[in-house]
């Protein structure tokens, strides 16, 4: 697998909000893989920052060639570089490296307001790293900053048009792109300045490029979760560019990625506190390949699943104390019920959206066509031939599951069908297993030893195993809410395998 290739240039933030950190988890949120290279480690909290202690400008050089020169970069986001000698520094490596694609995040000033560029770091930024950059974002006051380095008089903000003007103005500093941030100028939805907190409407964000300038406006959220805002905003555009976007759907998808982290951020700390970064990861209860493992061991599971593969029924097959009559209706039942199965594996063939799913449903039915000929075979042993076995009336249990299962398969996708056909054939390999293990199964004299020993036999073995590995691969691609509806598709079939065996246990 191929994925963006991030290197962060920044400080780091210990309390997680800010910072390296922060960048980390946008950059893994995005799908991208994240690399660092730490320009100064800081005391701080959603409060302030109490203390900064640089990183020598040459032992973060040996930091950024070695994550170049091994892994290589997509993409380089700057963030808070702390000094002058940092700043070159970093500009030296990105020309000696080549770099082609930079993302400058000018961190001048942290949300809680604490400086965290030295005013005579301002003018190698503007100066050396500036020129190179694919994309600029500060935010108002930065920007302020940067023209006021550069000679120019302060631009009050009254409406948008002032900060398309500022944009503009930046973006002769060098960079290809700028992006000016509006958060701390919001607007009525009319354009002008808000000047009161109830006229908080709109945020702006002014993308200015070439010729081009584009406006990209979010809704106003009153919060205090704004710690590690720009960082976000810079890393998550940095990793936009680093999977192929072009600019500016690259910027308009990493604003709409911040706003929805402020409006969904988790409320910590006691003054600005971080985004939610993951607000669109859907977390699986499981490990990806462990998905069976994970259903059989699921609370509500596994009292049901220890009743189905320790029914009596089962445990008097073991002991080979199981009627005859017993188990040769159950063998007839058991028969027409796969008939049914097979048509239920056939349809998942129809539903498979590749040959590898089409061919894994095919194989199962193949698998079910051979068991059926054991039955018949255990049947004529019995004096039963194949035509009085399929003339043999279906019994309720067998009727109602059956239908549930193709039911299952009509109004469900594939992985529904499959998770409906589990417990069967996850439950007959497990029960068969157990008790060809356990030391008190009857092995001699035990007339139901063979059809032990068919389902730990290596054809039964190998269709489990392409079974599971179905609903692994497809179980790894569904969210959180279908796998709880999956658990309670398996519940049901499997109270209905119960069900199958009640048929016959007390006869």
């Amino acid at each position: 697998m191929t994925m963006g290739r991030v290197l962060v240039i920044a400080g780091s933030d210990c309390s997680g909000g800010a910072g390296l950190e922060a960048d980390q988890k946008v950059i893994a949120a995005h799908g991208c893989y994240a690399m660092t290279a730490t320009t100064a480690l800081t005391a701080q909290n959603t409060t302030g920052v109490f203390d900064i202690h640089h990183v020598p400008a040459d032992f973060l050089r040996k930091q950024i060639d070695a994550c170049i020169e091994d892994i290589g970069v997509d993409v380089v986001k700057t963030g808070m570089l702390a000094s002058a000698g940092t700043v070159n520094a970093v500009a030296a490596a990105l020309e000696a490296h080549k770099v082609k694609t930079l993302v400058v995040d000018p961190v001048m000033v942290s949300t809680s307001g604490s400086q965290l560029l030295p005013s005579e770091a301002l003018d190698a930024l503007r100066t050396k790293l500036l020129p190179m950059a694919t994309i600029l974002t500060p935010n108002l006051p930065e920007a302020r900053l940067l023209l006021a380095d550069s000679g120019h008089a302060f631009i009050p903000v009254e409406k948008v048009s002032d900060l398309e003007d500022i944009s503009r103005l930046v973006r002769n500093a060098g960079p290809e792109w700028v992006l000016v941030k509006g958060g701390h100028c919001p607007f009525r939805k009319d354009g002008v300045v808000a000047k009161s907190p109830e006229e908080k409407e709109i945020v702006v964000d002014m993308l200015c490029g070439g010729d081009e300038v584009v406006r990209i406006e979010t809704p106003y959220h009153e919060s205090r979760n704004t710690h590690g805002t720009g960082c976000s905003l810079a890393s998550a555009i940095a990793s936009n560019l680093a999977t192929g976007m072009d600019i500016v759907p690259a910027v308009k998808a990493a604003c709409r990625y911040v706003e929805a982290g402020i409006r969904t951020a988790p409320e910590l700390g006691s003054g600005s506190g971080p985004l939610n970064h993951f607000h669109s990861i859907s977390r699986l209860p499981f490990t990806p390949g462990h998905f069976v493992e994970y259903v059989l061991e699921h609370p509500d599971v596994a009292p049901v699943w220890h009743r189905f593969i320790n029914h009596p029924f089962v445990l008097a097959m073991g002991n080979g104390t199981l009627p005859l009559e017993s188990f040769k209706g159950y063998l007839v039942q058991d028969y027409l019920y796969l008939v049914h199965f097979a048509r239920a594996n056939a349809l998942a063939s129809y539903k498979a959206k590749t040959m590898h799913d089409v061919a894994a449903s095919a194989e199962i039915v193949s698998h079910i066509f051979r068991e059926m000929q054991l039955h018949i075979g255990y049947c004529q042993g019995f004096g039963m031939s194949r035509e009085q076995i399929e003339q043999t009336e279906e019994k309720e249990a067998c009727t109602a599951y059956t239908r549930y299962v193709l039911d299952v398969g009509q109004s469900e996708d594939l992985i529904g069908l499959h998770i409906a056909l589990a417990p069967c054939l996850l439950g007959y390999g497990a029960l068969a297993d157990q008790l060809h293990k356990d030391p008190k199964s009857k092995r001699e004299d035990n007339p139901y030893w063979n059809w032990i020993e068919n389902y730990v036999a290596d054809d039964y073995v190998t269709a489990v195993k392409t079974g599971k590995a179905l609903l692994e691969r497809h179980a790894a691609v569904q969210g959180p809410s279908r796998i709880a509806e999956l658990i309670k598709i398996f519940i049901h079939a499997t109270k209905m395998e119960i069900a199958f065996w009640e048929m016959y246990s007390s006869e």
